[in-house]
């Protein structure tokens, strides 16, 4: 990690962000990004798949799932709950002082489904 963050020091903004054809302060928030989020990827559970949801179709307002966490951001987690699109589940749905990591499995409950942009909404769920 610090040979990663050392790399990434060493580099000649002014220099890379020309030859990227970006701006400086955008290429010094890339670079800041990949110094703050270096995660690494772990070997994760496979989804909890249910036979009774298949897909975006089955899935209602209300419904108690388990899900894997996929990925952590800082506006939420995105929870494969064993359909073909993650759901997302706010940082305001989660209980105070609660951290979740990549590989977690947790329950969540159905807050609202938008098959035709693709977005679940996700809330916490008590097992």
């Amino acid at each position: 990690m610090a040979a990663r963050q050392e790399r990434l020091n060493q580099l000649a903004i002014p220099h890379l962000a020309a030859e990227l054809q970006c701006g400086e302060p955008t290429l010094r928030d890339i670079i800041a990004q990949l110094a703050r989020t270096a995660v690494t990827r772990v070997k994760m559970c496979p989804p909890i798949l249910r036979r009774d949801v298949l897909g975006m179709d089955d899935l209602h307002v209300g419904l108690h799932l388990q899900g894997t966490v996929r990925n952590v951001v800082d506006f939420g987690a995105f929870v494969d709950i064993g359909v073909k699109q993650d759901g997302l589940l706010h940082r305001r749905q989660l209980p105070a002082g609660l951290v979740l990591t990549v590989g977690d499995v947790i329950g969540v409950t159905i807050e609202s489904v938008e098959a035709e942009r693709g977005r679940i909404s996700l809330g916490w769920a008590e097992d």
